[in-house]
Formats: structure tokens, sequence, C-alpha cells
């Protein structure tokens, strides 16, 4: 018998080579499909990409020496909540963190610390810096919002492209989310909100009898699968946005609540045959999101540190009636003049514009009383309403008149929100009519095809948003930057900056977010119980020698110091756990500070641009 030829010693490898290369080259062809076949979408994501990218620009020739000029105080605190959110891919994170507030510490659940955002990009903090993290969430923020609504509308309301974009740029580039871009980073990441309508309504499609039998007729009942994994998927989309912003997740569940009711009324039939699916899949889902939620939310409520209150009076931020039809000072036909109607420019919640009211009330009038189009006009209503607090505003002058918020006022959770951010809420509803009216308008043949859109588009155009104002910052210290302050502390031991951080002036925690958190500070910005009772309070007791010190920093004059008030600046030390105190040597009044620590603690040593005493 003759023998098989003997395989050569490299065709088997040239084989596996072959078949590679083949599978390589037919993934690059779907690929290149795919996009071939998405070519307008990723031109839509993308113009989305550069118009964030732009509005944010003075953030980015140098993003460690660059602030937002109108709230560079909340920048500040986010920077440092990137940095220690960071500290997770180090292995080094805990809900209670001590590197602030020290000794007690801060409760991160309690602060809005968007965990999961600093845990995401957690490798852009540690390689390049909480700035850079911060300007990256800034605008992206903006795009990835607008970008979920874009695909919402196209997949799920099939509507035509152009109406899809405008009604998507409205919802993430409207006055609101401009304003809130201001610092406001757990109220501009949106984007999984488009994701948690999605699945409510897909939901609702699977437990529907008639849609999940195909025609209505002989159906078996809901699709279970389909709801159990969306009941699954909604768990983890609330799950990660509790760990973004609670109060967007607040918003977008009472929006829903309200929203529903609206949609039941105009369709009871829909309601009655899906409604017994659709409570089994939401108490599934809520069932999961608790499973998840209950240790995190009982820690932010009861934890150490915790507060069960919020800390923001409903009357100070209630929207302006008048605000409603005034246009947003940070939008094209905006002017400084509106400023005064808010109490921020952290808060052009409500600034639409007259010209895109009347658009939308006759946009809502044309589309007649479809189920969807009541649910939104509902839904607007109500939580308009809502944002204008307590007692109505008009023009500046607080009335007598109640308003429909102080039926809700003082119930748990709800405190937690502003009412003038329930505004927020009134922004994609209005981009939801919107797109509505527009895709009816260019399924049409007549004259509306293009009256529709070009009144639209006239009613956005004054809101266009301009750029957000940047400013330049006083760089952090080399001896920061340069990892000098190691020869002054250890590692997760105390530095005390002075003069020390206040919500007021939190500058000395940047000494920390440009260390990645690597050691702690007394005092600073957060939310602790420190109000009276226990309440919500911003900020700590300042202990007597910070607060020695910030008068010194204030004022630039040098008290006189005696054995008193060194025996107290040796208890504070001791109290703070601190290691070491250190000054920089261009703080305003550097000198007077300086003979002032030297009085309480001995002779300074300079490392670098700092003065330091080891304590």
């Amino acid at each position: 018998m003759s023998s098989a030829a003997p395989t050569a010693p490299d065709a088997v490898p040239d084989q596996a080579v072959h078949s590679t290369e083949r599978a390589l080259g037919a993934r690059l062809a779907r690929l290149r499909a795919a996009a071939a076949r998405n070519r307008t979408d990723l031109l839509v994501g993308l113009l989305f990409v550069v118009l964030a990218g732009w509005l944010t620009h003075g953030l980015w020739p140098d993003p460690t020496g660059r602030t937002l000029a109108l709230n560079p105080e909340d920048q500040a605190l986010y920077e440092w909540f990137l940095a220690v959110d960071a500290r997770a891919l180090l292995g080094d994170f805990g809900l209670l963190s001590d590197r602030l507030n020290a000794p007690d510490g801060v409760n991160l659940m309690t602060n809005t610390s968007v965990i999961a955002l600093g845990v995401l990009l957690a490798p852009v903090t540690l390689l390049l810096g909480a700035p850079v993290t911060f300007a990256l969430l800034a605008a992206g923020n903006l795009a990835g919002t607008a970008i979920a609504w874009y695909l919402l509308f196209t997949r799920t309301l099939r509507a035509r492209r152009l109406a899809a974009g405008l009604g998507a740029a409205v919802c993430g580039f409207g006055p609101g989310m401009v304003s809130q871009s201001n610092s406001h980073l757990h109220m501009t990441a949106q984007w999984l909100v488009p994701m948690i309508v999605w699945l409510v309504i897909r939901m609702l499609r699977a437990a529907d009898p008639g849609r999940a039998g195909g025609d209505g007729a002989g159906s078996t009942g809901p699709d279970r699968r389909r709801l159990t994994t969306s009941a699954i998927g909604l768990a983890a989309a609330v799950t990660a946005q509790v760990f973004i912003g609670e109060e967007v997740l607040f918003l977008c569940a009472v929006t829903l609540l309200v929203m529903a009711v609206g949609y039941a009324v105009v369709d009871r039939d829909l309601a009655r045959r899906a409604l017994p699916g659709f409570a089994g899949g939401m108490a599934l889902a809520t069932g999961l999101a608790l499973l998840a939620l209950a240790g995190p939310l009982w820690f932010q409520f009861a934890g150490p540190q915790g507060v069960a209150d919020g800390m923001f009076s409903p009357d100070y931020f209630s929207a302006d009636l008048r605000s409603w039809w005034s246009i947003s000072p940070l939008s094209l036909a905006g002017g400084a003049e509106a400023a005064r109607l808010t109490t921020g420019p952290a808060e052009y919640n409500t600034f639409l514009g007259w010209p895109l009211l009347t658009v939308t009330v006759g946009c809502a009038v044309w589309l007649g009383r479809r189920p969807l189009v009541v649910a939104c006009v509902a839904g607007a209503l109500a939580m308009g309403a809502l944002s204008l607090g307590p007692r109505l505003v008009l023009d500046g002058d607080r009335t007598a008149l109640p308003g429909p918020y102080a039926l809700i006022a003082g119930l748990p959770v709800v405190d937690g929100a502003l009412p003038m951010r329930f505004a927020l809420a009134v922004l994609p509803l209005t981009a939801t009519l919107l797109v509505l009216a527009v895709d009816r308008a260019l399924r049409d043949t007549g004259r509306v095809r293009r009256v529709v859109p070009a009144l639209v588009g006239a009613a956005l155009l004054p809101l266009v948003p301009t750029p957000l104002p940047t400013a330049d910052r006083p760089p952090v210290p080399e001896f920061i930057t340069a990892g000098h302050w190691r020869q002054c502390v250890e590692p997760g031991g105390v530095l005390v900056p002075v003069p020390l951080p206040t919500p007021k002036d939190p500058w000395p925690m940047r000494w920390a977010a440009a260390a990645d958190a690597g050691f702690g500070i007394p005092e600073g910005f957060f939310i602790g119980p420190y109000g009276r009772g226990g309440t919500a309070a911003m900020g700590t007791y300042k202990q007597p020698t910070s607060a020695l010190l910030a008068e010194v920093a204030k004022r630039g004059l040098q008290p006189a110091i005696g054995d008193e008030q060194r025996q107290q600046a040796k208890k504070d030390a001791d109290f703070w756990g601190a290691s070491c105190v250190a000054l920089a040597v261009d703080t305003p009044h550097a000198e007077s500070l300086r003979g002032t620590l030297e009085q309480l603690y001995g002779p300074a040593t300079r490392i670098a641009d700092a003065w330091i005493w080891r304590v």
C-alpha cells in the first residue's frame, strides 16, 4: 500500500493565515456595507460631535489652564469627583471617601459624584488629568445625548432623518442643556434617557397581546421573552443612571408617569390589553433595580455622612413665568438682560422663547389627538407647571398665587430636585412634537411639506447656542504637579492647603485633583450632614485655625499669635490627622500667611514653589 504524501511543514500555517485574512476581509466588507447603509446617520452623529466641540472649544487649547468662566467653582468640584472616581482603577475607592473633609470624609452617593462616568474614563484621568476628562464629558454629554435621541426618533418613531435631526438637536443643544453644561455634568449626561424610553416602549409593545400576536386576532398573549429582556435591560439602565445622575432619572420617571396616564386616557383599549403584562414587566424591572441599588441607596440616605433631605430652597429655585418666552443669554438671539429671570447661568432651563413656544403649540394642534401627541402635551404642561415652584414668580416678583409644586413639596426624594429643573423634561417633549410635525409634513406632497419645516427652523434659529465662555485659571503649584507633595505627606495621608477650601473658594481641591486624589484635605466643597439637627448643608464647620487663616487670606493682616492659638493649631492638626501644611508661594497675601503659620507651627521648609510645615 502506498502512503499519503507528507504535508509541507509550512502548509498548515499558510492555510491559517489565509483563513484569518479571509475572515478579516469579510468583516471589513460588512463594516463598509454597514457604513454605506448608515452614511447619513454617521454624518449626523459627526455633526453633533463637531457642534459639541465648538461649543466647548474654549477648554481645548489647554484643559488644565482653562476653566468655564460662568461656573468655575462647580468645575473644581467635578474635577475632584473625577479624580476620586478614577481611583477605582487603582483599587482605592469607596462610597465614603476620606480624601475630602478629613477626618469625617464625604458620602459620594449623597453628592453628585458621577461615579459611573468617572470610573468609565478613569484611564483618561490617570493619564491626562481630571481637567481633560471634564472637557471630554462637557462636550461628550451634549453630543451623546443628541445622538441617542436621534437614534430613538429614527429607529422607534421611524421619523425621517431631517425631522429626527432637528428634534435631536433640540434635545442635545437646547437652552437648558447648554446652560447646564456650565459644570453640571450630572445634568447633561442624559444619553441613557432615550434608551430608558426605548426599553419602556419595547416593554409596552411586548405586553400588548394584539401586537405580540401580529394581527391582534388570535394572539396568544404577551411576548414574555421580550417582556423579560426589556425588564432586565431597563433595570440595568436605571441602575447605571443612578451612578451618573439621580436627578435626571427622577425627572425622567415623573415625565414618563404623566405621559403614561395621558396615553392611557386617549387609547383605553391599549391600556386594557397591555396593562397586566406591562405592570408585570415594570414590577420585574423595579425588583431587579432595587436588588442592585438597595445597598448604595441605603448608604446615600442612612450611611455615614449621608443625608435624607434636600438642602436647596424650592422658593429660591422656582422658574420665573416670564423666562419661558424669553431667549437664553447663551443663545444667538439672547441678551444679558434676561439673566435676571433665573438664579444663575447654569439654570437657563425654561428659556425656550416665544417663537418656539408658538410653533410647538401650533404643531400640537395640527397633529390632533394622536395618543403620543396628547402624552407629550400632558407631560410638557405638567413638568412646566411644576418648574414654577410653590408660588408663582412673574418678572422677578414673587406673587401670592400657589404653584402646582406646592402639592408635592416636602415629599421624600422630591425635595432633592430643584423645581426649575423640571423644565428640562420639557425640552425632549417639545422636540418630539416637532419631530412628529416635521415628519408628517415631509410625507405630504403639498405646500405643507415646505411650510412646516421652514416654520420649525425659523423658531429654532434664535436658540442656536453660542460657545461657553471660558477663562484662564491659575496653575496648580509645581509642588503638586511634580509630585513633591510626597516629601510632605504619605499617599493616603492628609495635606492641609492654605487657605483651606470652602464651597465659595474650592480652589485648593484642584491640588488634590491634580494629584489624582492621592492625599486627603480637610473641609472643602461638598454636601454633608452639617445643617441644624444633622440636615443637609454645603460644606462643614470651620475649625478655629482654618477660620484664622481664612481671615488672614482675606484681609492680608497678620494677627498676634499667642500660646492659645498655637495650642489650638496643634489640636486642629491632630483633629484633621494632618501630616503637613502647605502654602504656595504665589498665594495672595502669602507673606502674611507664611508669617502666621511660622508663629503657629514653627519655621517653614521650602520645597519647589511651596512652603511646608510638617505637623
